[in-house]
């Protein structure tokens, strides 16, 4: 993918990036998504586009699957195997095994899940000296808060230790129970480098909770190679299942038998239409269930992840890198002096596939920028964030978001009264 690399000189022209596109092996691959006519969609990292096809198949899902065969659906169209089915499509973008991932709920429900588990096996439970659920004080909310639940939950067996990002992996001691660590950060774009520390944290017999929220689809992954034993992630960024779409969960086969999944619903028994009055957990990834699995949902994310048919994972790796180089690189040059200051990693070792931008007035110049059909957004509490997907962000689209960056803060259209009010979603 020497091809896609940014043009050494400072004096990049858009004619530059319409060769970069027109270099680009992934570049097909945005007719599978319905990108509105005039939009640069740089948010992927938060709603992932609609793929062409989900239209007809959530139509097809509700007129003749719900509408016409009714209940025999759950057999004729296989609606009841839905999230291993769907788990297993997704598996090999995780770098997992069949079997090993279920569709299911939402990210903070799984998280809640594999949580209470972990922390409920005996071997961990029964020794005093695992005191700690770890974690990133800045990790995303919702992991902190679902953590400081279970703390109350067990009733103060285990205390939540949180430390700056830096020091996480020098904080895998042996009082560490578990560590819940987000593989790629909201804020920044950092991306740890999950084998290293699957490694530090067998040593001293640790488990590790990673949140794939940021990496799935973005970065390669791979859960097996790496060591990782449980995961958790969600299907609307750049999985591309639609908003609010089911989450995953990923356990690694030799881990599953000894777990126990503390919401103990009646599509994780072993025998669901038996309507047994005891519970007796599936033998396998299933027992991670818990309720009836949302059909059209989960039908909706299997869309999503068909938009990766054929694609390699180096590719998608290599034009996500591309694309941020490219980015910054152009607002450093056309932008400059303007008050943006980049806080994602330069190394691409460290740096996933989104970048964000420290400014003053970072809010409203998202909001300029909205306007003129540029979508990115804003997180607290001065970063303006750019997600670059790979299967349909194009370099020209680069090209022309920074354009419209600089044109919003040279002429101060952000200090427009309609720019200034926050909205409930940012």
């Amino acid at each position: 993918m020497t091809n896609l690399s940014t043009p050494s000189t400072n004096a990049i022209t858009r004619t530059d990036c319409e060769q970069m596109d027109r270099n680009d092996p992934l570049a097909g691959v945005r007719s599978r998504f319905n990108i509105p006519e005039g939009t640069i969609y740089l948010d992927g990292n938060s709603l992932g586009a609609l793929p062409a096809s989900t239209p007809d198949r959530l139509s097809n899902a509700i007129s003749l699957e719900w509408g016409r065969d009714l209940i025999r659906s759950w057999n004729h169209a296989d609606w009841a195997r839905l999230p291993h089915t769907v788990g297993n499509q997704l598996a090999p973008l995780l770098g997992a095994g069949s079997g090993e991932v279920i569709v299911t709920d939402s990210t903070s429900v799984n998280i809640f899940k594999l949580l209470c588990a972990i922390l409920s096996q005996p071997s961990i439970h029964d020794d005093q000296h695992k005191r700690y659920i770890l974690s990133d004080r800045h990790n995303f909310p919702t992991d902190i808060y679902i953590a400081e639940g279970i703390v109350r939950l067990f009733g103060g067996r285990y205390q939540l230790k949180l430390v700056e990002q830096a020091d996480l992996y020098s904080s895998l001691d042996t009082t560490v129970a578990v560590a819940l660590i987000t593989h790629v950060d909201y804020r920044t774009g950092a991306m740890h480098p999950m084998a290293q520390f699957n490694a530090q944290a067998a040593k001293r017999d640790i488990s590790i909770l990673w949140d794939l929220s940021h990496s799935a689809g973005a970065v390669k992954l791979e859960l097996n190679t790496a060591g990782s034993d449980f995961a958790v992630g969600c299907g609307y960024k750049y999985l591309n299942g639609g908003p609010g779409a089911p989450a995953y969960l990923y356990v690694r086969q030799a881990r599953q038998a000894a777990l126990s999944n503390p919401i103990s619903g009646w599509f994780g028994h072993a025998v669901p239409f038996e309507f047994t009055t005891d519970y007796q957990p599936a033998a396998d990834i299933r027992r991670f269930l818990s309720g009836t699995p949302s059909v059209l949902a989960t039908i909706a994310l299997a869309e999503g992840i068909r938009t990766f048919d054929g694609v390699k994972t180096d590719d998608i790796r290599a034009k996500s890198l591309a694309l941020s180089d490219l980015f910054w690189q152009l607002m450093t040059t056309q932008c400059a002096a303007m008050g943006f200051t980049c806080i994602s990693p330069a190394d691409h070792g460290r740096r996933a596939s989104h970048l964000s931008f420290a400014h003053t007035n970072a809010y409203a110049i998202m909001q300029a920028i909205i306007s003129r059909g540029v979508i990115g957004d804003f997180r607290q509490p001065n970063l303006m964030r750019v997600g670059f997907t790979p299967l349909y962000t194009r370099f020209v689209d680069c090209w022309d978001a920074v354009a419209t960056i600089q044109d919003v803060v040279k002429n101060e259209t952000w200090r427009e009264p309609q720019f200034q009010t926050h909205n409930l979603v940012t």
